[in-house]
């Protein structure tokens, strides 16, 4: 609660004479110039964004690929003796993605988040688990769909392929990465 008063004339008067004559005061100081903000690059960031979205896609062909079917990718400068090796699981796996039971939405967070971690540790053969689609199904392997699309619109993915029998053969890949700079 405020609570409000006011002056009347004596008042007024009493209060002149206590202050005396006053002068106003000359300043000859510049007004400080209000910087405008840095403009928000809208467009850019939105093209970023887009890019981001199709990077992972969710279009995929299902004529492409037949379930039980191997998959395999080699990226284009990529030699087949390369593919080859990865195929008979001659390279060292660093880490390993498991992706039984997730939803395609978890799926592609997951794989984002996984890629974000392979880029940091500089790792250079992966496994990704996909599994069969036993679980689907009449629709057949989704994640595999997806994981195959996926990762062929990855820069960072060089080549990949279906892992051998003992690392979870058509239900899992080798995946190599390109070394990053």
């Amino acid at each position: 609660m405020t609570k409000s008063f006011t002056l009347d004339a004596r008042d007024r008067d009493l209060f002149r004479q206590a202050v005396g004559p006053v002068e106003p005061i000359r300043c000859d100081r510049i007004e400080p110039r209000v910087s405008r903000p840095k403009p928000i690059p809208r467009f850019t960031r939105a093209d970023e964004q887009q890019v981001l979205a199709d990077m992972l896609s969710d279009y995929f062909e299902p004529a492409e690929l037949d379930t039980g079917e191997e998959l395999y990718y080699r990226g284009e400068g990529v030699q087949q003796t390369v593919l080859r090796k990865l195929r008979r699981g001659q390279f060292q796996v660093g880490a390993t993605l498991d992706l039984h039971g997730m939803t395609v939405v978890m799926a592609r967070e997951a794989l984002s988040t996984f890629f974000h971690w392979t880029r940091r540790d500089g790792l250079s053969c992966v496994r990704i688990i996909h599994g069969k689609g036993n679980g689907s199904r009449h629709r057949g392997p989704v994640l595999k769909q997806k994981i195959n699309h996926w990762l062929r619109q990855r820069d960072e993915v060089l080549a990949f392929c279906s892992a051998r029998r003992v690392d979870g053969g058509t239900g899992a890949i080798y995946v190599l990465l390109r070394r990053q700079v």
